[in-house]
Formats: structure tokens, C-alpha cells, sequence
């Protein structure tokens, strides 16, 4: 049985920018066995090495992916929004300390590492209005500044979150803010 050496596979995942990956990628990239790979990640996830973000999703300690990244990766599909989004466009002042995305899903909480990762359902309709964006010189999915105040405030009409009165709400496109409200109406 061919064995997987730590740092090969560390220096490989980074050259090839793989900081989240499966059993599967290394199966793939290293021409081992599933049960090589196996106890690979069993033995450096004991050791500390490598992070279980949950079955058969991993990441090297020692090279984690950012939050956002981490996020949108643990639930699929999901993009990042809510009060993380709005305070990443400084569009409310308060300090957020779990990453929340919306997802057509059902409702899911994780933690990883110490952080919690919230993912809330929305109507699969209204399941729209993120992008790419560049975070840490990863790629990630995040709401709009126009749709995270959408999917806040729709949560906030059914009871779910709390008004913050503190929400700046000038420096929206009325238009698409507007337009994204719509689809929870429907």
C-alpha cells in the first residue's frame, strides 16, 4: 500500500491553491488507495494536523481556508449573507462572530474549529443576488449589499431576527433592493 507523506501533500495541495479538499482529491492527485487516503487523514486529524470540517471535508491547520471560504463550502449550496454580509459592507456597526449564509436547504448549524457556521433557509426563488468576491485571495459566494438587507429583513417580517436599528440603508440601489424584496413574496 502506498503511503501519503504530510508535507508532499501539504506543498502539492498549495501549489494546486487546495486548501478545502476530500478523500477523493488526494485518491486522485497521489495514485493511493481509499484506505491509504483514509488513514492518512485519520492519522493527522489525531495528530492535529489536519482539520475535519465535517465527513470527508478537510483542511491543513496549518493553511486554513478564511471563513467565507470554510462557509460556503460546509452547506451546499449557500452563499454568505445576513449579518455577516451586512457587516462586511459596514452596512451595520456591530462585530459579527458566526458566519451566516442562506441556503433553499433546510436550516443547518455547524461549528468548526471553535466558529459557528449558521445557514438559514430561504424560498428556493429567492435564492439569488450573491457574486464572487475575492476574500483572503480566495474566491467566495456572498449576497449583495442590496440582497443581504432583503434576506435580514425578511427574516426580521417573520419574527426570526430582531430589527437593528442601526442598519444603514442609504447607500442601497433602491432598485435592486426593491427587486430582491419581491421574491420573497411570491
Amino acid at each position: 500500500m502506498k503511503k501519503l507523506n504530510l508535507n508532499q501533500v501539504q506543498e502539492q495541495f498549495a501549489s494546486d491553491r487546495l486548501k478545502i479538499f476530500k478523500t477523493s482529491d488526494l485518491i486522485v492527485s497521489f495514485g493511493v488507495s481509499q484506505r491509504a487516503a483514509g488513514a492518512f487523514l485519520s492519522y493527522n486529524v489525531k495528530k492535529g494536523a489536519v482539520l475535519r470540517l465535517k465527513p470527508n471535508l478537510f483542511a491543513f491547520k496549518n493553511n486554513l481556508p478564511s471563513a467565507f471560504a470554510i462557509a460556503n463550502n460546509l452547506y451546499c449550496p449557500s452563499y454568505i449573507s445576513f449579518d455577516t454580509a451586512l457587516s462586511y459592507y459596514n452596512l451595520i456597526p456591530e462585530t459579527v462572530y458566526a458566519v451566516t449564509s442562506a441556503t433553499p436547504k433546510p436550516t443547518r448549524e455547524f461549528e468548526v474549529d471553535g466558529m459557528s457556521f449558521d445557514y438559514r433557509r430561504i424560498k428556493s426563488q429567492a435564492f439569488t443576488g450573491y457574486i464572487p468576491v475575492q476574500v483572503d485571495g480566495e474566491t467566495v459566494y456572498l449576497a449583495t449589499a442590496e440582497k443581504a438587507v432583503a434576506d435580514f429583513l425578511y427574516f426580521v417580517s417573520l419574527g426570526k431576527r430582531k430589527p437593528n436599528d442601526r442598519l444603514k440603508l442609504d447607500r442601497l440601489d433602491t432598485i435592486k433592493f426593491k427587486k430582491y424584496q419581491s421574491l420573497f413574496r411570491i
